[in-house]
């Protein structure tokens, strides 16, 4: 598990990571008051499905080598990604599938970080 510090770290680290390659719509969720087993949420747009593949490597990647590893995950589409990382999770998703699942207005009462 990763202390709050951290994480909100981390959170900073992969904003700036997925701004890199282009990501659209990037947000940060604080769930911990709305949620009783959820901490963080990053969300994500990509503009394609190869774009969606770019950006999970280049994140997978440039995190790996800081040492930090996705747990894994099932059930990934060419439309949605979740990258697993203990208290903060994110959702790479493309606009259709952020539209469709829309997790910001399900966690609308979250706070925006």
């Amino acid at each position: 598990m990763v202390k709050t510090l951290e994480a909100v770290e981390l959170i900073a680290r992969i904003k700036d990571l997925l701004w890199e390659k282009k990501a659209e719509d990037v947000v940060a969720l604080d769930l911990r008051a709305v949620s009783e087993s959820l901490d963080y949420f990053v969300l994500a747009s990509a503009t394609s499905t190869p774009h969606l593949q770019a950006l999970e490597r280049h994140l997978q990647e440039k995190l790996e080598e800081e040492g930090l590893r996705p747990r894994p995950t099932e059930g990934q589409s060419p439309r949605w990604v979740v990258l697993d990382y203990g208290e903060v999770v994110v959702h790479l998703m493309t606009p259709e599938a952020r539209e469709y699942y829309d997790l910001e207005g399900f966690w609308a009462d979250a706070k925006r970080i």
